[in-house]
């Protein structure tokens, strides 16, 4: 055995293990003190990306999570206040039901049913004007998808939150088939030997029907009068005339290939083609054409903007020709319509883009009950006035509409609620808590198997540490060699 005192190599070897079981030591502290086992870029470099890029994710999700039970709470806040919109419309047709009982109220009463629908119409009003969240009105129309039409016979009818903003330019509008009505023709004169005789006159639509007997004291034009009273009667939405060579001809109130009725007459050609056998009227055209160049699809007088359009999905549009203009030629463009797309949009998800959107309408009484036919003229719930038998009776009708579009808000609220919000969040958790599994499998410390590996560094590094003492010794012998000479 050979004995150096320059270069002790023992104890350089076990300093060398000492220090590195030390650093396998220091490293386990650390894994154990932080529950960590990439404490910094060095530990796993590969991995430190990829469980950044989680952590990243985990975040977003959170705070989408979040965003989604903030949505859910002001949608809920503008279904409380149609809640209550509700309710004050059933109180309203409660009120107009009885002023339409002419026979027991006084002009009293009925001042007093009036005032108290004003007061409910007011009402009304004020939940649209002041229906928060924040300092974000909902119900005023601000939130909404709003547009107008330019042009003889063109009118906007609607847009979804799909639809985009058109600017000032607008989207043009091009006909290339006008709407049209169902449609049947005598062919024979209703004359006055017919209507002596006794001509029975028969119409069915929509599964009504109305019939007329003329009678020996009618005339041509007031048999065909009192035919058109027995199908407005009769609830058939159909219009009756003929004209002075006493031709019959009815057509369909709606336009369109979807609305058709019969009609037959128990002389031959005068409304049908064989005696008392029903003809069927010849089917009606729906719209066609394009919208800012896009496709559309037609229904009766309308044209809505395909799904899948780059600008125009869902947009709505009517078109009739003015009374006394002629037929349009192929490819006319009869206008356009601006488009203000103001719907609240929502960030659901974690990426770029993943938002979704609602449309909140204007709820104030001037803009819902529109577009009913009424002898009164009211154009929306607004200017209702049940202070007549008639006004009440058409009160009703605009009353019944309200109620149906409000509804119908409240159920598209619900909707989105529930399939869209709802739905996100429970996703949204159920991805966070994989995710979470995920970053932890590579981030997080095994505690069992760390505690084992640095009880194997301890014993290790204090087993380095004795050998090290040993081999700092072994030159001492040599000093023991030269004191025995």
């Amino acid at each position: 055995m050979s004995l150096r005192i320059n270069h002790n190599t023992s104890s350089l070897n076990s300093h060398r293990n000492l220090a590195k079981n030390r650093l396998r030591v220091e490293k386990s502290l650390e894994r154990l003190s932080s529950g960590l086992s990439i404490n910094r870029a060095g530990d796993a470099p590969a991995s430190l990306v990829a469980s950044e890029q989680m952590r990243s994710q985990i975040a977003s999700l959170d705070q989408a999570v979040r965003n989604s039970e903030t949505s859910v709470s002001m949608v809920q806040t503008a279904e409380g206040a149609l809640t209550e919109v509700n309710n004050l419309l059933v109180g309203m047709r409660q009120l107009a039901i009885h002023a339409a009982n002419e026979g027991a109220n006084d002009s009293v009463m009925l001042e007093a049913d009036q005032l108290e629908i004003s007061g409910m119409v007011s009402a009304v009003d004020r939940i649209a004007q002041t229906t928060s969240f924040g300092n974000r009105k909902l119900l005023d129309g601000s939130n909404g998808v709003s547009g107008a039409a330019i042009g003889e016979g063109l009118n906007f009818v609607k847009a979804t939150t799909n639809t985009s903003s058109s600017g000032e330019k607008g989207f043009g509008v091009i006909i290339t088939q006008e709407s049209s009505a169902a449609s049947l023709e005598g062919t024979a004169a209703l004359t006055q030997e017919m209507v002596t005789a006794g001509e029975t006159l028969t119409a069915v639509e929509g599964g009504k029907n109305a019939s007329y007997t003329t009678k020996s004291m009618d005339t041509v034009a007031s048999a065909i009068k009192n035919f058109a009273s027995a199908a407005q009667k009769a609830g058939l939405e159909i219009e009756i005339d003929g004209d002075d060579a006493g031709k019959l001809r009815i057509v369909h109130k709606r336009h369109g290939s979807e609305f058709s009725f019969e009609a037959s007459s128990s002389t031959a050609g005068v409304l049908s083609k064989e005696a008392s056998d029903l003809t069927s009227a010849v089917k009606g055209n729906d719209l066609m054409g394009t919208i800012n160049g896009e496709s559309a699809i037609g229904k009766g007088d309308t044209m809505t903007g395909l799904v899948g359009n780059p600008t125009t999905e869902g947009l709505m549009i009517r078109y009739s020709r003015p009374e006394g203009k002629p037929p349009l030629a192929a490819n006319t463009n009869v206008g356009m319509v601006t488009v203000s797309q103001n719907a609240l949009t929502f960030q659901v998800g974690p990426g770029q883009n993943q938002t979704v959107k609602v449309s909140l309408q204007n709820m104030a009484s001037n803009q819902v009950g529109r577009g009913v036919d009424n002898l009164s003229g009211f154009a929306n719930l607004a200017e209702i006035d049940v202070r007549t038998a008639q006004g009440a009776q058409d009160a009703l009708g605009v009353i019944d509409t309200s109620i149906k579009e409000v509804s119908k808000v409240r159920a598209e609220l619900g909707s989105f609620q529930k399939n869209t919000l709802e739905t996100n969040i429970a996703t949204l958790r159920t991805t966070q808590e994989n995710m979470v599994a995920a970053e932890s499998t590579i981030r997080d410390t095994d505690m069992a198997l760390e505690l084992a590996e640095y009880t194997r560094n301890e014993l290790m590094s204090q087993s380095a540490a004795a050998m090290m003492s040993q081999a700092n010794s072994a030159p001492g012998k040599v000093f023991s060699l030269l004191l025995d000479k």
